[in-house]
């Protein structure tokens, strides 16, 4: 796969996992691993000294640091040799200034392996070594929402991961060699993402006027939206009765090629049927009076 400029570098759109309405596109979603992989990288390559000045002003271990560079070396479709060389980096490093990027890594390895429980236990570690890791903070919120039955407690923890994420975004540090233009589209992708994971968690607690408010922001200036995202907004405003606006983002989803373009073709045309039912009828019942505001 070739390798997008680092101004994407953060874009976690359009990642598939089973939702139970469809399957997003499998491409798309190996395309955002690779994205997500590169930020990671930047983040956390290997140096001379510790990622962070406030962890240690002791000099770093050569042996961690060469055991580091190991993992970090490692192809990243190597996904088996990558968790096992992980693990053992982790379990011999438990707080080394290495450690949490391995576990931010190992997340991605899990997500890409179907291993979920274990990509939220890697994502857990991390958090716990790094609470303002923003890239696993989107990434495992935007995970959990798109998975087939969570729980609520993990709807709570993956609305929790995305505001804090939110609440970051405006202050996040410009990593070495990034452009500040580079910098804001990367904040831009990741903020859409978190509002694409903040519209799955309403949309399966069927608080659909949330939903709809959310992944319209995920949606509205994305240059590639998700067309998982346009769909379950396309949903959300039907169950609002906003048939015109639903009809919208599913024609929207319908451009796009993939597995959901057929299904949004059709729930297109029966939103506008709808549409102009419910626009008929209103121009017979109440004759002259203005729209009501949504």
């Amino acid at each position: 796969m070739t390798m997008q400029p680092i101004l994407v570098k953060a874009a976690l759109s359009v990642l598939g996992l089973s939702l139970a309405l469809f399957a997003s596109p499998r491409a798309l979603a190996q395309e955002a691993i690779c994205l997500q992989s590169q930020m990671q990288n930047i983040q956390s390559k290997p140096t001379a000294t510790a990622p962070s000045a406030s962890d240690t002003d002791a000099k770093l271990d050569p042996r961690e640091e060469a055991d580091y560079k190991v993992f970090f070396k490692l192809k990243p479709e190597d996904l088996d040799r990558r968790m096992q060389v992980g693990d053992a980096f982790v379990n011999k490093y438990p707080d080394g200034p290495f450690t949490e990027p391995v576990y931010s890594q190992l997340t991605t390895a899990a997500y890409q392996k179907q291993d979920f429980a274990r990509m939220e236990t890697y994502a857990d570690h991390a958090l716990a070594l790094n609470p303002d890791d923003v890239t696993v903070l989107v990434f495992v919120g935007w995970v959990i929402p798109h998975s087939a039955s969570p729980a609520p407690a993990q709807l709570d923890k993956a609305e929790k991961f995305e505001r804090h994420a939110l609440e970051l975004l405006p202050t996040l540090p410009k990593p070495a060699g990034m452009s500040d233009a580079q910098l804001a589209t990367a904040k831009s992708e990741y903020e859409l993402q978190a509002h694409s994971g903040l519209g799955l968690v309403d949309y399966r607690r069927q608080d659909f006027q949330s939903a709809a408010a959310e992944l319209n922001q995920a949606t509205v200036d994305a240059s590639r939206p998700d067309p998982a995202d346009l769909y379950v907004l396309g949903v959300s405003l039907g169950r609002l009765d906003r048939f015109s606006d639903a009809a919208s983002a599913f024609s929207r989803c319908a451009a796009i090629p993939g597995a959901e373009q057929a299904s949004c073709k059709q729930r297109a045309d029966a939103a506008k049927k709808l549409a102009s039912a419910n626009t008929a009828t209103a121009s017979v019942t109440q004759p002259g009076q203005p729209p009501l505001p949504r």
